[in-house]
């Protein structure tokens, strides 16, 4: 266990992105989240990354919230890291801009039960 937060490099964490990495296409990498985690946390996870790119897009906290369901908490934290992060989801968001990936719009937000 790491003894500071921002020591998160740990062996196991380069582990699981090695893993991560090593992942072919996306059915591989949707079988990997939904055994590695909980439905809870896949949906938090794709919440916190629609936030990412209704930012991305300048769309007031509000709006996002509604869109989303994440509270103004999250979604400022979440800018926080945009803006002043590591830089991974800027860098996530250029590649997936240059794949031409195309977003589907963030859905109006339906109540997920938790697991």
């Amino acid at each position: 266990m790491p003894s500071h937060p921002d020591d998160w490099r740990t062996a196991d964490a380069d582990a699981l992105l090695d893993a991560l990495l090593a992942l072919a296409d996306r059915d591989e990498a949707a079988a990997f989240l939904r055994d590695l985690c909980t439905l809870g946390e896949i949906h938090d996870l794709a919440q916190r990354w629609a936030v990412v790119r209704l930012l991305d897009e300048g769309l007031h906290y509000s709006e996002i919230s509604r869109r989303t369901g994440a509270s103004t908490a999250t979604i400022t934290r979440i800018a926080s890291w945009l803006h002043h992060g590591e830089g991974g989801y800027a860098r996530a968001l250029e590649k997936a801009r240059s794949r031409r990936t195309v977003y589907p719009e963030a859905p109006a937000h339906v109540p997920t039960p938790r697991r």
